[in-house]
C-alpha cells in the first residue's frame, strides 16, 4: 500500500506528490499546466532525488505535452493523458 505525501523544504523547493511504499521507496511527482517542460522543472524533484539517496526510485514530471522524455537518471516528463490511456502490449 502506498502513502501519498507532499514535500516542501525550508528553501521552499517542493514536490506535488510523494508516494512511499512499504519498503520506503519513493516516487516524486510535478505536475505542470504546461505544454513543454524544461530542465528546470525538475529542479525539486533533483533536490528529493540527492536527499534520499537510494530510497528514490523515480520522478516524473506530467504535463500537458504528449512525448515522454527522459530528464536524466530515474527523472522522466510523461503527458498528462498517460494517466487515462493503456500501452500497447
Amino acid at each position: 500500500m502506498a502513502q501519498l505525501h507532499h514535500y516542501r523544504d525550508r528553501d521552499g523547493y517542493e514536490v506535488d506528490a510523494i508516494l512511499e511504499d512499504n519498503a520506503g521507496r519513493i516516487i516524486g511527482i510535478e505536475v505542470k499546466a504546461s505544454e513543454t517542460v524544461r530542465t528546470d522543472d525538475f529542479r525539486a524533484l533533483r533536490i528529493l532525488q540527492r536527499r534520499l539517496g537510494d530510497r528514490f526510485h523515480a520522478g516524473y514530471v506530467l504535463y500537458c505535452g504528449d512525448q515522454q522524455l527522459p530528464f536524466g537518471d530515474n527523472l522522466t516528463c510523461l503527458p498528462i493523458s498517460a494517466l487515462w490511456t493503456t500501452p500497447p502490449a
